[in-house]
């Protein structure tokens, strides 16, 4: 009987190469073989077949796409198509949901999962926003498929509103997401969920005069660890957007004193070898757990 053959698209930096090498490994000793490298971006579709490097990726036993990144809409598209063809982690559906600010927060909030305050407004209807910082006092605008806090913007009053409005009316938005902004103490919780276990955990803190947590925006990462209800909310956000693998970025709301989830993240990061160093070791249970979750699904 042949072996598998699964398909893998991770990031190569911050450690990522590593990575790669280390669930190939583990997958070979299951006799399951790796196509790594698969990045949709460079594959050609003839008749009835996704190609790629002479592969027929539709034939595959499932895809592991796992690159946030270099995503591109052309590579984002066939995804989508994939995902009808092949086993998928994560499925396109929460692909979806977890690239989406807005529809991640209301399926949370369908599954009693306290996020922050949210609305949603037709970009016409400048009288709602209006209504909701009067409510709110202060609020987030959030691009609904950003992610590293590129686009955030605290709005502070309604002459922060009346300036940012004009610059989004040139973006051609169709409709604004904003939240109410959570007064918290510029820290979070990182949960990472494989197949609806505990993975680990990490914190992450603001930069000085910043409010953002995310490494991108300037935040710092260090040891924390969680209680049982911050593991619970996470594995139950995991689950209520559908994800296989999930980042949870939970925070504690200091007015309402809960715990409330901010993000759900599809594609989060691996310790990398310097975060490893200052003690984050949860790497070789998450790709364990990954490769249990890859074989699983690949079996016909």
């Amino acid at each position: 009987m042949d072996n598998r053959k699964v398909g893998m698209w991770l990031y190569s930096n911050s450690g990522g190469e590593a990575i790669g090498q280390k669930i190939i490994t583990k997958l070979k000793d299951r006799d399951i073989d790796v196509i790594n490298n698969v990045n949709l971006r460079h594959t050609v579709v003839e008749n009835s077949h996704i190609v790629h490097n002479g592969v027929n990726v539709d034939e595959l036993d499932l895809f592991f796409s796992y690159n946030a990144g270099e995503q591109t809409q052309y590579q984002v598209y066939l995804y989508k198509i994939l995902n009808e063809l092949v086993p998928m982690i994560n499925s396109y559906e929460a692909f979806a949901i977890t690239e989406d600010k807005f529809y991640t927060s209301l399926l949370l909030n369908k599954a009693g999962i306290r996020t922050a305050d949210f609305r949603l407004c037709h970009r016409d209807d400048t009288q709602e926003l209006r209504k909701t910082i009067q409510t709110w006092e202060k609020m987030v605008y959030k691009p609904t498929d950003g992610w590293g806090g590129v686009g955030l913007t605290k709005i502070e009053d309604e002459s922060t509103l009346d300036m940012l409005l004009p610059f989004l009316n040139q973006m051609d938005l169709r409709y604004f997401y904003v939240e109410r902004f959570v007064k918290y103490d510029n820290s979070d919780f990182r949960v990472d969920i494989v197949d609806g276990q505990f993975v680990g955990c990490y914190g992450r803190k603001a930069g000085n005069g910043d409010w953002r947590t995310n490494i991108t925006s300037g935040g710092s990462v260090f040891l924390r660890e969680p209680n049982d209800e911050i593991i619970d909310i996470a594995i139950r956000a995991s689950k209520a957007c559908k994800t296989d693998i999930a980042g949870v970025d939970i925070i504690y709301d200091l007015e309402r004193q809960e715990y409330v989830v901010l993000e759900v993240n599809g594609i989060p990061a691996f310790a990398t070898p310097a975060q490893e160093k200052m003690g984050l070791t949860f790497n070789d249970k998450k790709i364990d757990l990954i490769v249990d979750l890859i074989d699983r699904k690949s079996k016909k």
